[in-house]
C-alpha cells in the first residue's frame, strides 16, 4: 500500500469545502451588491417620490415579495437537491430530466402568479389600506414570470455547485432597478404624472431588469456542457414521480421560506391600519410606514444578505455528504456553516443596533426628522439579524437533512408570535410604530429556537454548537464597544461628521477580525477552505494568530 494513499481522501474534503467557500463568496458578494443597489435606489427615489411615493412602491413590492418567495422559494433548492442526489449516483440522464420538468412547471407557476397579481392589484391595494398602491403592484406583475424561469435555471446551476452565472443574474437585476427605474421615475415626473403613477413607473425598472436577466440565464443554460465524472445508466423515472418528488420538498421549503416575506406582509398589513386604531390619521399612518420601509428596512435587509448565500451552498453540499453517508464531512459542513452565519451576523446586529442613527445620518443626509424617527425602530430591529440569520442557515439544515416539513411548524410559531406582538403592540399608542420591530425580533426568535431543537431531535449533530457562540459575542461586544467609545470622544473635541462615522464603523470591523483570530474563534481548518487560503493560513500562523 502506498503510503500517501490517504491524501486523496484528504484533498477531496479540502476541494469540496474550498467548492462550499467559493459558493458562498460568490453569492455573497453579488447579494450585498444587490442588496446596496437597491439601498441606493430608494435613496434615490426618496427624494423623487417622497414618503407618500415611497409608500406606494414599498407596498407593491411587498406584495410582490410575498408572491415570489411563494412561487420560487423551495422550487430552486428541490431542483438543486434532486440534481446533487443524481449527480451522486451519477444519473446524468435524470438530472437532464429534472431540469426540463421543473421548468414547464415554472412556467406555469410564473403566468399564473402574474395573473392574480394583474387581476387582485386593487383588491391587494384595499386591504394595505392604500388604494393608490393598485398601479404599482401591476406594474411589477409580470416579474413573477420572468423570475420563475430564472429560478428554475438559477436551481440546476446550484445542483452543480455553479453560483456565478446566479450572482450576475441578481446583478443585472438590480442594476435594471436602478437605472431603468430612475429614468422611468424621472419621466413620469416631468410629464406631470401623480404620485401612485410616478410610482408604478418606477418599480417598472424591476420588470424590465428581470426580463434581462432572464435572457442572460437562458444564454448561459445553452452554452453551458457540464462534466460529470461518473455516467450510469439508471431505469428511466417516470415524469409524474420526479414531479411528485420536486413538490414534496418544494412545498415545505417555500413555507418555510415565508418566515422574512410574511413579517414584512404583516407590517404592510397592519401598520397603517393599527396605526389608525391608535389614534393617527391616514396621511401620518402612510407616512410613517413609508419612512419605516425606506429608512430601516433596507438597512435591516443588507446583512443577511451575507448569510443567505451560506444556506444556498450549504444545501447541494450536505446534500452530497449525506448521501455520501460521510458523517464527519456532515459535521463540519454544518458547523463552518453556522460559525459563518454567527460570525457575520453578530457583530452586523449589534454594529446597526448601536450606530443606527450615525448610520442613517450618513445615508440621508438632511432628512432630520425622517433620521430622528427610524433611528430607534432600527436600533431594535436589527437586533434581530443574529436570528434572521441562524434561520436561513438552521432551514438549509433541515432540508438537506430530508426534513423539508419541520421548517413549516417553526415558521408558523413565529409568523403566530408575529401577528399577535404586532397587532397588540402597534395598537397601543405609547408603542405604535415600535411595535413591528419588537414583533419581528420575536419572531425570529422563536424560529430559530424550535429549528435547533428539531436538528438536535433529528440530526444529533448540535454537540459542540454552544461553542460557536460565545467568542463572536465577545469579540462583537467589545469591537462595537470600544468604536462607539472611541467615536463619542473625537465627537465630543472634533463635532459629529460623516466622515467619523465612516472611522468608526471601519475600526469596529477591524478590531472585531483581529480579535475573532486572536481568540482563536476560527480554526486553520476553516481558513484553508477559503479561496487562497493556505497562503492565508501560513501568513497568520508566522504572525501567531492560528495555532
Amino acid at each position: 500500500m502506498k503510503p500517501t494513499s490517504a491524501h486523496p481522501a484528504r484533498a477531496s474534503q479540502k476541494s469540496a469545502g474550498k467548492v462550499f467557500f467559493s459558493g458562498v463568496l460568490v453569492l455573497a458578494l453579488s447579494t450585498v451588491t444587490v442588496k446596496l443597489i437597491g439601498l441606493l435606489l430608494k435613496i434615490l427615489l426618496f427624494d423623487h417620490l417622497g414618503e407618500d411615493g415611497m409608500a406606494y412602491f414599498n407596498a407593491a413590492y411587498t406584495i410582490y415579495a410575498a408572491f415570489f418567495i411563494l412561487s420560487t422559494a423551495g422550487f430552486p433548492v428541490a431542483v438543486s437537491i434532486m440534481i446533487s442526489e443524481s449527480r451522486a449516483k451519477g444519473d446524468v440522464r435524470r438530472v437532464r430530466q429534472i431540469f426540463w420538468i421543473a421548468l414547464a412547471l415554472f412556467v406555469a407557476i410564473g403566468f399564473a402568479g402574474t395573473a392574480v397579481m394583474f387581476g387582485g392589484a386593487d383588491f391587494f391595494a384595499a386591504r394595505m389600506n392604500m388604494p393608490g398602491a393598485a398601479s404599482a403592484i401591476r406594474a411589477i406583475g409580470p416579474t413573477l414570470f420572468f423570475i420563475c424561469i430564472s429560478s428554475a435555471i438559477r436551481g440546476y446551476f446550484q445542483g452543480y455547485q455553479v453560483m456565478m452565472p446566479t450572482a450576475i443574474s441578481q446583478i443585472i437585476e438590480s442594476a435594471g432597478k436602478l437605472f431603468i427605474g430612475l429614468v422611468l421615475a424621472k419621466y413620469a415626473i416631468d410629464r406631470g404624472y401623480d404620485t401612485p403613477t410616478v410610482a408604478a413607473y418606477a418599480i417598472t425598472g424591476l420588470t424590465v431588469g428581470v426580463a434581462v436577466s432572464m435572457l442572460f440565464l437562458i444564454g448561459t443554460r445553452i452554452l453551458y456542457h457540464p462534466r460529470d465524472e461518473l455516467v450510469c445508466e439508471a431505469p428511466v423515472e417516470r415524469n409524474g414521480a420526479i414531479l411528485r418528488r420536486l413538490v414534496a420538498i418544494a412545498v415545505p421549503v417555500t413555507i418555510s421560506a415565508l418566515v422574512q416575506s410574511l413579517t414584512q406582509l404583516i407590517d404592510t398589513m397592519l401598520i397603517v391600519n393599527r396605526l389608525g386604531d391608535a389614534g393617527f390619521v391616514s396621511g401620518v399612518a402612510e407616512r410613517m410606514y413609508g419612512n419605516y420601509t425606506t429608512l430601516v428596512i433596507p438597512l435591516f435587509n443588507l446583512p443577511p444578505a451575507l448569510i443567505n448565500p451560506i444556506s444556498l451552498a450549504l444545501v447541494p453540499m450536505l446534500t452530497l455528504a449525506i448521501k455520501s453517508g460521510n458523517r464527519a464531512r456532515m459535521r463540519e459542513v454544518m458547523d463552518s456553516a453556522l460559525r459563518l452565519a454567527v460570525l457575520i451576523a453578530l457583530p452586523c446586529a449589534i454594529g446597526l443596533s448601536v450606530f443606527s442613527r450615525q448610520i442613517l445620518e450618513l445615508l440621508f443626509p438632511g432628512k432630520t426628522e425622517s433620521v430622528a424617527m427610524a433611528a430607534p425602530l432600527l436600533s431594535l430591529l436589527a437586533l434581530s439579524i443574529f436570528f434572521v440569520g441562524l434561520t436561513s442557515v438552521t432551514n438549509g439544515i433541515l432540508q438537506a437533512y430530508g426534513h423539508e416539513r419541520k421548517p413549516i411548524y417553526s415558521m408558523l410559531a413565529g409568523s403566530a408570535v408575529k401577528l399577535v406582538a404586532s397587532y397588540i403592540l402597534i395598537g397601543i399608542p405609547a408603542v405604535n410604530l415600535y411595535g413591528a420591530p419588537i414583533g419581528t425580533f420575536l419572531c425570529h426568535m422563536t424560529v430559530t429556537a424550535v429549528n435547533f431543537y428539531f436538528i438536535a431531535k433529528y440530526t444529533g449533530d448540535l454537540a459542540g454548537v454552544r461553542h460557536i457562540f460565545a467568542k463572536p459575542l465577545i469579540a462583537a461586544l467589545a469591537s462595537v464597544g470600544g468604536a462607539l467609545g472611541t467615536y463619542l470622544l473625537l465627537a465630543h473635541a472634533l463635532g459629529q461628521s460623516r466622515l467619523l462615522t465612516i472611522a468608526a464603523i471601519l475600526a469596529a470591523v477591524v478590531l472585531y477580525a483581529l480579535l475573532i483570530l486572536l481568540m482563536r474563534a476560527v480554526s486553520e481548518a476553516d481558513v484553508q477552505m477559503l479561496p487562497g487560503g493556505e497562503k492565508i493560513a501560513r501568513l497568520l500562523k508566522r504572525m501567531r494568530l492560528l495555532k
